[in-house]
């Protein structure tokens, strides 16, 4: 039989498909038994040789979130659900096209109205963006 894996193997496995956040990699090697030594010499080891970059992260999930709708309000809540750092969460907001314009390509593909206001909302953008631009594309504000 070989030697137990460790806990740098198991951690190069867990980021073999995805990124994950320093969290989210601490999560499942807890999971798999490792003990809170084991885990931060691996969390560390991955840190210094780049494998693990909890900005590189960051960045990458609200580009992606961003391409598939997403508000800054639900970027911001998946991220700290990863356990990001808000000091990183919002350099990665800072990093997307602005709320607004995402916005308004939403609207200009869906049309205005009510429905398309509710979807923004659902989608996480803010009240003041949603008002600004469904108003601005029917040309009336909204009540």
């Amino acid at each position: 039989m070989g030697a137990e894996p460790t806990a740098v193997d198991a951690a190069l496995r867990a980021l073999r498909h995805r990124d994950l956040s320093t969290r989210e990699l601490e999560e499942r090697l807890r999971a798999k038994g490792f003990d809170e030594a084991e885990r931060n010499d691996a969390v560390a080891t991955l840190e210094r040789t780049g494998l693990l970059d909890d900005v590189r992260f960051a960045e990458s999930r609200a580009r992606s979130l961003a391409a598939r709708g997403a508000g800054d309000r639900a970027v911001r809540h998946a991220l700290a659900l990863a356990g990001v750092p808000g000091d990183v969460v919002e350099q990665a907001l800072e990093a997307l096209e602005p709320e607004h314009e995402r916005a308004t390509a939403i609207v200009s593909r869906r049309g205005t109205g009510p429905k398309t206001a509710r979807y923004l909302r659902a989608k996480g953008f803010s009240e003041d963006v949603v008002a600004g631009v469904v108003a601005a594309s029917s040309g009336d504000e909204l009540g």
